[in-house]
């Protein structure tokens, strides 16, 4: 694609060099070549990317005076994020493969147009799957599932009977969708535990990615829904009746247990605990480790935006310090004393 196709559909301002110069893809600095697109975002990363043998730098407004003559430069706001759009524009497309013949397709299954089926998938009975997506070898889809278009299914990965996919979501390997909550009633006479109905629904809505070897259950009685645009990471696990908000970023290690909220945009990062009936507001960043107790609500109010908290039970990260210094100052106290 020449660079001034991509500017035309992402934006950004060539200040130097040629708009028909071809570009292939996008590469790291000391790997690219004439064909690849890097970008750098402070003073020391722009002169490497400037010395390197890319094709095309893209740097932030007024980052460096001059440039070098054979460079080809684009200016943008955000430097990663047109990497990124271009890096997805210049992807090459996998040809479609149709239906492998070891595959198993059940009946009154619907495979729109485009579809690529893998080795040793299974497709269930009233499946429907829509144009153009990969399900990859070794998959299982259970009866009556619905995916979109423009979804990628990666090998092993198996979603339940009532599971419902948007369109360009993708699902890496081992992933598991809409398996039974863990949800029990014990019968005190007994002690043994009964299964409460666990035949509810999971919903995964447009364009969420969802990371290998994560789990998220199906509703008991209602559904379990992740909202558009959400990122999960490999081995989080989501328990029933949950309800993701959109543009929400999960990272690995995080478990959230049954009947919990996280509104739009918060960011939960690697390990983090959430109790049942819990709710994560709109915006909030939780630290690595941090902890909501059942029940519990965590928003950002009264606090600036961009506060990281982190702790059990998860509070303000200036807070948490503040209490670690002065238990370690009781701590020295206590030592001398």
């Amino acid at each position: 694609m020449r660079i001034g196709e991509l500017i035309e559909r992402q934006g950004g301002t060539l200040v130097q060099g040629d708009p028909r110069h071809e570009i292939r893809g996008v590469n790291s600095i000391i790997l690219a070549g004439r064909g690849d697109v890097v970008f750098a975002e402070d003073p020391k990363s722009a002169s490497e990317a400037l010395a390197s043998n890319a094709g095309l730098v893209v740097l932030p407004p007024g980052l460096v005076a001059s440039h070098l003559l054979d460079k080809c430069v684009v200016e943008t706001i955000e430097p990663r994020l047109w990497f990124a759009r271009a890096a997805k524009l210049l992807k090459i497309a996998q040809p479609t493969s149709g239906v492998h013949a070891r595959a198993v397709i059940g009946t009154n299954v619907n495979l729109a147009e485009g579809v690529s089926i893998g080795p040793c998938t299974v497709i269930e009975d009233d499946a429907c799957i829509g144009a153009r997506t990969r399900i990859e070898a070794g998959a299982i889809i259970g009866r009556g599932v619905h995916i979109g278009e423009d979804c990628h299914i990666y090998p092993r990965a198996v979603l339940y009977s009532g599971a419902t996919l948007g369109n360009s979501v993708v699902v890496h390997a081992g992933a598991v969708l809409g398996a039974d909550g863990f949800g029990y009633v014990r019968d005190p006479a007994a002690g043994a535990y009964l299964q409460f109905p666990q035949q509810g629904t999971l919903a995964i809505e447009d364009e969420v990615e969802i990371g290998a070897n994560t789990t998220i259950d199906r509703g008991a009685l209602g559904e379990t829904r992740i909202r558009r645009g959400t990122k999960i990471d490999n081995l989080v696990h989501i328990g029933h009746n949950c309800d993701i908000g959109e543009d929400v970023i999960l990272v690995a290690l995080t478990g959230i247990s049954g009947s919990s909220s996280v509104g739009k945009g918060a960011v939960i990062a690697g390990q983090v605990g959430i109790g049942d009936h819990a709710h994560v507001g709109p915006g909030v960043i939780l630290g690595g480790q941090a902890g909501v107790l059942s029940g519990k609500s965590v928003t950002n109010e009264g606090l600036k935006p961009g506060t990281v908290l982190w702790g059990t039970p998860a509070r303000p990260l200036k807070q948490v310090l503040r209490e670690l210094a002065v238990l370690a100052r009781l701590a020295r106290r206590r030592s001398r004393d």
